[in-house]
């Protein structure tokens, strides 16, 4: 159906930036929403960005002001920038996507339950 991988993670220190692709492959739907998540293990999932096909975008509190995220429409890839990382933005990240246009807040907050549908296998950021 659709397919996502992530790239651009890596090792970088406290303060750099570092900017993580997902690019989707397969089928395209015209409506669209799309979130950036962070893991580590033994915690839960965190959400960190959406941006859907309106162009509307939100952040969590965590991440407001340091990342950014975007969409290439040419190249169907979505970014998340991250500047000024810290220690504590160290985790697997994840990026997702649906083809129903759940709202920021229902993405952004794992007690709503929502789980978007695709998921890329993560990439690992180590900020230290």
């Amino acid at each position: 159906d659709v397919q996502l991988v992530e790239s651009g993670g890596g090792s970088v220190q406290t303060g750099g930036s570092l900017r993580l692709s997902c690019a989707a492959s397969g089928r395209t739907y015209s409506k669209w929403c799309m979130g950036w998540f962070r893991q580590v293990p033994g915690k839960e999932r965190e959400g960190l960005a959406t941006i859907d096909s309106r162009g509307i975008t939100a952040y969590a509190d965590s991440v407001k002001g340091r990342f950014t995220i975007s969409k290439d429409n040419a190249e169907n890839t979505w970014y998340l920038q991250m500047d000024n990382l810290k220690p504590e933005d160290s985790a697997t990240y994840y990026c997702a996507a649906d083809p129903y246009l759940w709202s920021s807040a229902q993405i952004l907050d794992p007690k709503q339950g929502i789980s978007l549908r695709f998921w890329g296998p993560g990439t690992q950021v180590t900020v230290s």
